[in-house]
């Protein structure tokens, strides 16, 4: 999470101009400047993508009544001058975990899960194994980072290829090398940003639902909300540039696209999520509904659990939950990010607004240039709500 008022001026200033000449860098041409959707989304976009060479931005404005406006400027692949497309997909990254919490809070209203539930409780069979600090982690310390485990574990060596083991098969081989061991810190005491807490919610999940993570996200979140296009892993067909080609710093094309190319499926639970920026409008209307207790898919008091820190601190469930003046006090924030591909979203219920971001490109230059997105669109939100645009 990134303090965004060093950037909305700077933002504000680039938003202003137009694109220019200046040349070709890190594969991308700037007199390239495709654009589709709103033009004053657009005209915001385009000259933060000059400004940091990404290949292209996605953006969009969301209120709780739903998509307010969004565009995309830029190109499907570095090095071409395919067009990005309103409706092509997008990587998400770790901002499934706010989807994968949400998942949780559909469980716990179902009866199945508490959020004081242990994982000794969820795996009897398997807690003897466990350390004894750890047969006490419960789900809301997972969810909110406070388990006491590592951030990862070495996925590509020990879950990158499942060969004949499922997804499943490897959350629960994950659960069983990590809660094995003594825990970092006392679980509870100490925030420590963890994929691998996630990986362990999604076994939880798996085991309680009967259900693949996966299967159980798209059942009870994904479309009951209507995000017809969410998918798993890399987007597009392989040897196609039919989606936004995933790229690492400096604007270097991935080798290759498809489902395949992201982080393992074992992960799941914890960034694998994609869907097109109108799909993510509609994830984020209805949290941004819950966050104002407007009708929305769970209940009230279920989106306070998830939105505000359990233990202290400023990390919740799936989002960060922080104080803009901009958003008139308490904002969520999250942004997620595979190495190929960049998501930001501020949400700030006080004012019914968020703003959404995705980039085709992972890395330091991708999170500066959401950033500097983010604060052009809440400043052209802004703009429109004073003109009642």
């Amino acid at each position: 999470m990134r303090n965004l008022y060093s950037r909305m001026a700077l933002a504000l200033v680039l938003s202003l101009l137009a694109c220019s000449h200046a040349g070709v860098r890190s594969g991308i041409a700037d007199t390239v400047c495709p654009v589709a959707g709103d033009q004053a989304v657009t005209d915001a976009l385009a000259p933060i993508r000059q400004q940091y060479h990404v290949p292209a931005i996605a953006g969009a404005i969301v209120t709780s009544k739903g998509l307010d406006v969004c565009g995309v400027v830029g190109i499907r692949k570095s090095g071409t001058e395919i067009p990005v497309a309103l409706d092509d997909q997008w990587h998400l990254g770790s901002d499934t975990k706010a989807m994968t919490a949400t998942l949780v809070g559909r469980l716990v209203e179902q009866g199945l899960l508490e959020w004081d539930t242990t994982v000794a409780e969820v795996f009897p069979d398997l807690a003897p194994a466990f350390d004894t600090e750890m047969r006490g982690v419960t789900v809301l310390q997972l969810l909110s980072h406070r388990a006491g485990l590592p951030a990862d574990l070495n996925w590509w060596s020990n879950f990158g290829v499942a060969g004949e083991a499922t997804p499943q098969a490897l959350r629960l081989g994950a659960l069983k090398q990590a809660l094995a061991k003594k825990s970092e810190s006392s679980p509870g005491s100490e925030f420590k940003y963890s994929n691998l807490g996630y990986v362990i919610v999604g076994a939880i999940v798996e085991k309680v639902t009967g259900m693949s993570w996966e299967e159980a996200i798209q059942d009870k979140v994904l479309k009951p909300l209507g995000m017809e296009s969410a998918g798993f892993g890399g987007v597009g067909t392989p040897g196609q540039i039919d989606q936004p080609l995933g790229h690492t710093e400096g604007a270097k094309p991935a080798a290759t696209n498809g489902p395949s190319t992201d982080n393992p499926p074992v992960l799941g639970p914890a960034g694998r999520v994609h869907c097109t920026i109108q799909d993510w409008a509609k994830f984020i209307a209805d949290q941004l509904r819950g966050a104002r207790g407007e009708p929305a898919l769970l209940a009230d008091s279920t989106y306070q659990v998830l939105h505000k820190p359990p233990f202290g601190g400023d990390y919740a469930l799936g989002w960060g939950a922080v104080e803009r003046d901009w958003g008139g006090g308490f904002v969520l924030n999250h942004a997620g990010d595979n190495t190929m591909n960049h998501a930001n979203v501020w949400i700030a219920p006080e004012r019914d607004f968020a703003v959404l971001v995705c980039i085709n490109q992972g890395g330091d230059a991708a999170a500066k240039a959401s950033d500097a997105a983010a604060g052009a669109l809440i400043l052209l939100h802004e703009s429109r709500a004073k003109t009642g645009e």
